[in-house]
């Protein structure tokens, strides 16, 4: 079994390859003005459909497109809560792993630069759940096998490697800021590695690591952001009906739930930290991603051979694909930054009775 294989196997065991589309939004609608402007449930409605339009795993997102197509912010929270837990592990089945891992096959080995494992894929998909696992398990290293030969036999993309090209190589590998690209450079240059690595890292390694780098990072900030949303969502609750309370009261009852209020909305802010934190490094990683991307295209441009072309096919997707997390993390950072602000500000109004 090749590295390559066993890093995407290994991946495919907790994740799939995204095959539903982008999820229209609906817009939240209320009339209670006393909502926060950065509420927990239109955000969760948010990740819940970035979810059903994003996730790699088929299970996640169609579980997720139920829930985000419910009305009831209840359901939204209960996916988040529980759901998601279940769904992810129901992703691990072994037919739906074998599923996707054909689907990423397809995704990183196109027809142009490995036709015998593109071709095998896509036959294995359009067949039996049988198809599939003996694609997984004899298929796909066979076609890769057959590949491999007819490029060694052909000769032109190992002829055309030049030590520059090896040299771009050792320099990912050290410092790629994706972990999986940087082990798919590693083992191309290994000791004991042959210009036939090189030439299959051009191929498709590359791609196939970016695109495990970019799940990774996806499926990490999902993970983190279900967690936070739910804990917030109940402490905004409890914050809200302590504030409700206390501006029923009167007299020193009064005083005591302004005070217990005043905690409550403390709690929320306090709630705000890791996220604001996390979602500040996510954009970081990102806006880091994107730019390494854009170095990359800009390289693919400028070489000349048969072997960089799947690169430059490749970049400017995935740069793009780097950008639009970016955005994505600075819009949650917003979201946390803004809860915390309205946090404050409940505590200040509950802290100080001239607000009354």
């Amino acid at each position: 079994m090749s590295r390559l294989r066993v890093l995407l196997s290994g991946a495919l065991a907790a994740a799939a390859i995204t095959g539903l589309g982008e999820v229209p939004a609906v817009a939240s609608s209320t009339s209670d003005s006393s909502v926060l402007a950065a509420d927990p449930a239109t955000t969760a409605r948010k990740l819940v459909r970035r979810l059903a339009g994003k996730d790699p795993r088929a299970a996640v997102r169609a579980d997720a497109w139920v829930a985000w197509a419910d009305e009831n912010d209840d359901v939204v929270f209960e996916f988040l809560d529980h759901g998601l837990a279940a769904a992810e592990q129901r992703a691990a089945e072994t037919a739906a792993v074998n599923a996707d891992f054909c689907r990423r096959i397809l995704a990183t080995y196109t027809a142009a630069y490995a036709p015998e494992v593109n071709a095998a894929a896509q036959r294995a998909l359009l067949g039996t759940d049988s198809d599939r696992d003996l694609f997984v398990r004899q298929g796909f290293a066979a076609a890769e096998q057959r590949d491999r030969l007819a490029r060694e036999a052909n000769g032109s993309q190992r002829e055309a490697l030049a030590e520059a090209d090896r040299q771009y190589v050792r320099t990912l590998a050290m410092h790629d800021p994706g972990a999986q690209v940087r082990a798919a450079a590693g083992w191309a240059i290994r000791s004991g590695a042959t210009d036939a690595d090189v030439v299959e890292f051009f191929a498709y390694g590359w791609a196939t690591g970016a695109e495990l780098d970019l799940e990774a990072h996806r499926l990490r900030d999902a993970d983190q952001e279900a967690r936070w949303l739910a804990a917030v969502r109940r402490l905004v609750v409890d914050a809200r009906e302590a504030e409700r309370a206390a501006l029923e009261a009167a007299g020193e009852l009064e005083v005591q739930l302004r005070e217990a209020a005043a905690r409550a909305w403390q709690r929320v802010g306090a709630q705000t930290g890791a996220p604001r934190v996390a979602w500040a490094d996510a954009a970081q990683v990102a806006r880091d991603q994107a730019a390494n991307w854009a170095a990359v295209a800009a390289a693919a441009q400028a070489a000349t051979g048969p072997n960089w072309q799947a690169v430059r096919d490749a970049a400017d997707p995935v740069r793009a694909a780097w950008a639009a997390e970016q955005s994505w993390a600075a819009e949650q950072a917003g979201f946390w930054n803004d809860l915390l602000a309205q946090a404050v500000d409940g505590e200040t109004r509950m802290r100080n009775p001239a607000n009354k």
